[in-house]
């Protein structure tokens, strides 16, 4: 009985031993934040264009076809690509609705809409003059983006890392100390802000030509759209030495 009490304690103290050596083995670690951001100007912007079938003195209906025709003619008069230009649907975006409705009202005008894609506002402004007033239901800019977004979000990234660790050097030397190896590093998060443009132009067939005229305005005077601003936070965890 002794033998196995003796056996229990010596073995109690053996962990408590190796729980203590552990402790002191642990490293110190200072864990920090970085953060980096851009902003820059968005180079894709995206339309979204509205037409639709109208009667015209003296011709009758200018069909759907036609109206078709021209605008993706417009298109390509202005160094516009088919990758460019893509069909966005039929009467919103249910064709086959749209095809029942036409059979009971023959006097139902088609519509079709398109998604544009242009680089700059100056390329904006020759599609508006391209477009045919009165086919020309709704004209929306529909959200723009940055082309080189992967590579804009891994230099970023970088940035991050590296403002983190000159955190880390810093604090680090106000009590002494000095950095090691990261130990771990976490991609906290990431901010996407201005996806919105500044400027929006709506139209529609009764007020298509004021909208051309305020475009034109605005262009002489160089507007731009809304930046879009990429923002990052790293976590890294330096350990102490």
């Amino acid at each position: 009985m002794k033998h196995l009490i003796l056996f229990i304690c010596l073995a109690c103290g053996l962990l408590f031993a190796a729980s203590a050596q552990e402790k002191n083995t642990t490293p110190k670690t200072i864990s920090v934040t970085g953060t980096a951001e851009e902003e820059v100007v968005p180079d894709e912007i995206y339309v979204q264009v509205d037409l639709r079938e109208y009667d015209k003195r003296g011709v009758g209906k200018i069909d759907i076809e036609t109206i078709k025709s021209n605008f993706l003619t417009a298109c390509k008069s202005i160094g516009l690509g088919d990758s460019e230009v893509s069909l966005n649907g039929f009467e919103g975006s249910n064709y086959w609705q749209y095809k029942r409705n036409r059979k009971r009202d023959p006097e139902l005008k088609a519509a079709v809409s398109y998604w544009v894609k242009v680089t700059t506002v100056q390329k904006l402004d020759e599609l508006v003059d391209k477009l045919d007033d009165e086919a020309t239901e709704n004209f929306t800019i529909a959200k723009t983006a940055y082309s080189k977004e992967t590579e804009l979000k891994k230099q970023l990234k970088i940035e991050a890392i590296k403002a983190a660790k000159a955190k880390a050097e810093y604090l680090s030397e106000a009590i002494d100390e000095h950095i090691g190896g990261a130990i771990t590093i976490t991609d906290e998060n990431e901010t996407v802000d201005g996806f919105y443009p500044q400027t929006q132009y709506f139209a529609n067939n009764a007020n298509i030509a004021f909208k051309k005229s305020s475009i034109e305005d605005e262009s002489s005077t160089n507007v731009d759209f809304k930046k879009i601003k990429f923002q990052f936070q790293v976590n890294v965890v330096f350990a102490l030495k």
